[in-house]
């Protein structure tokens, strides 16, 4: 239902297609930024993340992010963060995404973000995004703490969806606090799938990319992507030789149109994310739609041989 009360049944206008570079032969759908503005709109919470997968703080700029992008052959997308209300940290400006994709458009694509919680102020910077050519939206509702199907939100997802703007949600458990007392406070329950399914009954003009694989409640999300044509899957946050069993099996069959490549990008990096991967030994034909082809269906992106 819209905010309205009204079911919303008339599918969104296609974001303009977008021609990539030939010889690109993957997709990182999940990039998060690692340069002075994310560190300080992440905060001791991103330290605690760092922790918890052993990776490096470091910063990195957008200029130095593309040129590890570019010599694998990948472009990237980077997500834009924004909880300033739960975390009373900054967020990453949306222009500063959009600036690095101008900067970089044979590398990376961009994804906006806007705070659930500020109401008409949201709607008016979702359009922003769209305005500044960004193709998505990412929300981490254990960061922003909100339920994805609360009605407050259904605005932010009525302007997302008649701007053809896909949407990006967090499942399962989060790095982000993760071994710190209490978590930092940060609640898991925000981030069950079965929130996103109330989402893609409504919305089901707009696309939705549900992010990890969604543990401890990975069945509900394979049953989720499984049964809405609008949801999909990234492979994000997890180190693949840790993927579960269930998740695999159905990767390999009934899911491989719907499952992209993702990182989680500095947390886990792309070399180790395709030598882990490569061990399943998954026929070339579904590595290619996990790689490549499914994220071009999903972000509306054309070829350029």
């Amino acid at each position: 239902m819209n905010s309205l009360g009204t079911r919303t049944l008339v599918r969104a206008p296609v974001t303009n297609p977008q021609r990539i570079p030939a010889g690109v032969r993957a997709i990182d759908v999940h990039v998060h930024p690692a340069t002075d503005e994310a560190r300080a709109a992440g905060g001791e919470y991103l330290e605690w993340a760092h922790k918890y997968f052993g990776s490096s703080s470091d910063v990195v700029s957008y200029q130095q992010l593309a040129e590890r992008y570019r010599s694998k052959g990948m472009m990237a997308v980077l997500l834009g963060k924004d909880a300033r209300t739960n975390t009373g940290l900054p967020p990453i400006p949306n222009e500063s995404i959009a600036q690095a994709v101008r900067d970089h458009a044979d590398t990376f694509l961009g994804f906006g973000s806007v705070d659930p919680h500020m109401g008409r102020w949201a709607v008016r910077e979702i359009e922003h995004i769209a305005d500044l050519g960004l193709r998505g939206l990412k929300f981490q509702q254990a960061d922003q703490a909100f339920f994805p199907n609360d009605p407050m939100v259904y605005p932010l997802y009525e302007a997302a969806q008649r701007l053809g703007l896909v949407v990006l949600f967090h499942t399962g458990t989060t790095g982000i606090g993760a071994g710190a007392p209490g978590g930092m406070g940060h609640r898991l329950k925000y981030c069950q799938p079965i929130y996103i399914d109330d989402v893609a009954a409504d919305f089901p003009g707009m696309t939705i990319i549900a992010a990890h694989p969604g543990w401890p409640w990975t069945s509900e999300l394979i049953a989720i992507a499984t049964h809405k044509a609008n949801v999909f899957v990234d492979l994000s946050g997890w180190a693949p030789k840790y993927l579960p069993p269930e998740l695999l099996q159905h990767v390999r069959t009934r899911l491989q149109d719907k499952v992209l490549f993702g990182t989680d990008w500095p947390l886990l990096d792309a070399e180790r994310w395709e030598s882990e991967f490569a061990a399943y030994g998954l026929p070339d034909d579904v590595l290619n739609k996990i790689m490549l082809t499914n994220a071009m269906r999903v972000l509306n992106l054309v070829g350029n041989e």
